[in-house]
């Protein structure tokens, strides 16, 4: 049996003649950069997060770059976030000239440890940056008291996470602004690179609009430098057919991971396996299943790859130790749970057409691995 970590085809399949109808109208009006299609999406996707704007962009990296220009980020100011996430958190507050300063994370849910964070505000802190890490939210109750207490705006990184909730308030309705992203692995994903940013402010959101189109808010007049970050005409079209769709496949991923827990359980593997843990008042929406291996994970990954399961390792460098941050000064053992995670962590299948039989092949062959190597 082959378990890919993740097949489209299904999805894609099933909307196609969706797609291509949607692809067609695009075709026939020609507005291939922004446009209908995209304007009616924003307003579908600020409906779907519960906020009064969204704007969208070329990809979930420029949506953070643009959320810390707006706030004006700049040379010398620092900004609070995980070193644990993907490459795109820290590099936004870099190529800007800030400094990013790391809180570690909770061991359980990956995400910042919020009881670190007041302890790295100086008077240099532009803002705070959580990453809700593999499709669960960041403790945003504290944080949002956090930043209410000493005046910083609060940037999600939610592009794991469309749909995810806390207290059922869903994610990009809990900070100044929330950046997604539309790459085509996320719960909602696009047919190429796209994003979008969320916020209830308006002066912000004129300037995002700005932003995306060089700071230009009447055309060849400049208030701001911004950037070159139209999400396109295409994108627009084939996610609204999406959209649609997405709690029903968000759904579908719980459903998986419930399925997988009472086959761990099941199988004895809770004393090897650390699963997924879920906190109370949220909804998970599992962009990724990522269980700890505490021993040997590596080579449980290549067992699996050679059973032809798909796996991967979210993330094998903390941030804060990849070459181009050297600079930043920190040394292995400042981040220890973020260090831990990159050594333990393993994603496995969860997308949504994931049958329940290829689920049983996972499990049986992590036994296998163990019942053959339990050293």
């Amino acid at each position: 049996m082959k378990v890919p970590l993740l097949d489209l085809s299904e999805q894609n399949q099933s909307l196609r003649p969706q797609i291509e109808a949607a692809i067609g109208r695009v075709l026939d009006t020609n507005a291939f950069i922004l446009g209908d299609e995209v304007a009616a999406l924003e307003k579908e996707l600020a409906g779907y997060c519960g906020t009064k704007y969204a704007i969208g962009c070329a990809s979930g990296t420029d949506a953070l770059l643009l959320a810390l220009m707006a706030l004006d980020v700049s040379p010398g100011d620092e900004v609070v976030t995980t070193p644990y996430s993907f490459f795109a958190s820290v590099s936004c507050i870099t190529r800007l000239g800030a400094k990013p300063v790391f809180a570690d994370i909770d061991p359980e849910t990956f995400n910042i440890d919020t009881g670190q964070i007041e302890s790295k505000i100086t008077e240099r802190t532009k803002a705070i940056l959580p990453v809700h890490l593999f499709g669960q939210c960041a403790d945003m109750a504290v944080l949002q008291k956090i930043g209410l207490k000493y005046g910083i705006p609060l940037v999600e990184d939610a592009a794991q996470a469309i749909g995810a909730e806390e207290n059922r308030v869903r994610a990009g309705a809990m900070s100044d602004i929330a950046c997604f992203s539309f790459y085509p692995s996320k719960n909602l994903g696009g047919m190429g690179d796209g994003g979008f940013l969320t916020t209830d402010n308006s002066e912000l959101a004129k300037k995002l609009c700005a932003l995306r189109v060089h700071g230009s808010e009447e055309r060849y007049y400049h208030k701001w430098v911004g950037l070159n970050s139209r999400l396109d005409g295409f994108q627009g079209a084939v996610l609204r057919v999406k959209l649609p769709h997405l709690d029903a496949w968000s759904d579908r991923r719980k459903a998986n991971a419930d399925n997988y827990r009472k086959l761990f359980t099941d199988a004895g593997l809770n004393e090897q396996i650390g699963l997924p843990f879920e906190r109370e008042n949220v909804r998970h929406i599992y962009n990724q299943f990522v269980i700890r291996v505490p021993n040997r994970r590596d080579e449980l990954k290549l067992f699996l790859s050679e059973r032809e399961i798909g796996t991967d390792i979210y993330y094998p460098v903390s941030l804060h130790l990849q070459e181009c941050f050297a600079y930043l000064g920190y040394a292995e053992g400042d981040f220890p749970e973020s260090e831990r995670a990159s050594r333990e962590t393993l994603a496995l299948p969860i997308f949504p057409e994931l049958l329940a039989e290829q689920q049983e092949y996972v499990v049986e062959k992590i036994r296998e691995f163990y019942r053959l190597s339990p050293d």
